[in-house]
């Protein structure tokens, strides 16, 4: 998708800004490249700068409820301080690293509902203007995907994704806010869990495993939520046995005894204990239920082999399309 906008704050007449991303997905501390293509307008302009924003859709949560709204948490300055002469065309190539932190967007080719973009913002003499919204799409670093597939392998469901503003407390979280994967139960455990939680924190490193069981009560105790992490480096994904690995913190997690467990450090790269809990600003420590999303089946290739429910494909298509077509009014960052 591509975005052509004339510079509203300096009416008709002023330079057009074409932003083309190159194809392809990215990945969490990647590249992303592509190029800026400026036409000039009726008059000679002075184009100061040429700034890209990377923008998010987030939810957060508040004592009236849940509410939704733009985040930019990244920006990057690719051009500027050149003159644009009347009707002159010129590309600025551009090539950005993303943060490790960038939430992923698709799985398998398959998105995940997340509404991820970069901004194109033009200045020229003293003004600004922010273009519309190109999608971004990033797909999981190799420890991510190998996490999500042997999920899949053992019996888990996609449910929904979401970002949720705020932070989980004891990591290192760089972000304003967190991608959370909410998975259904695998039927093994489907009688102690209704919902599992999957949070990802990259570095340069390694990534933090974020789980959260949302677990039922019992004849003589109440539900609760049970959290653990563990952290696994970006170094030999491929020597790791993922589906034991994982089904082991998956009972660990499972058989706790008390509403959130200690940091649990992986054999192959972890750090010291600590205690995590998440904290968006006002106290509460329950992570919100499932936002957009869709439906995707888990199966034999893995977490997300195939769609289920179209009306509810159709309706993360619309809330995402909606997201880069709307206005950016009430952004934060």
């Amino acid at each position: 998708m591509v975005f052509k906008r004339l510079l509203g704050s300096l009416g008709v007449g002023g330079p057009a800004v074409d932003t083309v991303l190159d194809p392809g997905a990215a990945i969490p501390g990647g590249t992303l490249s592509g190029q800026v293509h400026l036409t000039g307008g009726g008059a000679d302009f002075t184009i100061e700068h040429i700034a890209l924003e990377l923008v998010a859709r987030v939810e957060a949560e508040h004592d009236g409820g849940e509410s939704e709204g733009t985040v930019a948490f990244e920006r990057f300055i690719v051009g500027g301080n050149f003159r644009l002469a009347e009707g002159e065309r010129r590309s600025i190539p551009f090539s950005v690293t993303l943060p490790w932190e960038t939430p992923i967007t698709e799985l398998y080719g398959q998105g995940l509902g997340i509404a991820l973009g970069v901004r194109t913002e033009l200045g020229v003499a003293g003004a600004k203007d922010k273009g519309d919204l190109d999608p971004v799409a990033v797909r999981p670093l190799p420890a991510q995907e190998a996490v999500l597939e042997a999920l899949g392998q053992l019996g888990f469901g996609f449910r929904s994704a979401d970002l949720e503003l705020g932070h989980i407390r004891g990591t290192g979280q760089q972000l304003p806010f967190y991608q959370e994967i909410e998975l259904t139960p695998a039927p093994r455990y489907a009688h102690q869990v209704t919902e599992i939680e999957v949070t990802f924190l990259a570095g340069p490193a390694g990534l933090d495993v974020v789980l959260e069981a949302d677990k039922r009560g019992g004849m003589f105790s109440e539900g609760h939520d049970a959290l653990t992490c563990f952290t696994v480096g970006h170094q030999g994904v491929e020597h790791v046995d993922w589906n034991a690995e994982v089904d082991g913190w998956i009972r660990r997690l499972v058989e706790s005894r008390t509403p959130h467990t200690a940091h649990a450090p992986h054999p192959h790269g972890g750090h010291g204990d600590g205690h995590y809990g998440e904290d968006h600003g006002h106290g509460h420590d329950r992570r919100s239920g499932p936002g957009m999303g869709t439906a995707v089946a888990a199966g034999a290739a893995g977490l997300a082999v195939g769609v289920v429910g179209g009306m509810v494909a159709a309706e993360v298509v619309d809330e995402v399309g909606d997201f880069f077509e709307g206005d950016d009014e009430g952004d934060e960052g």
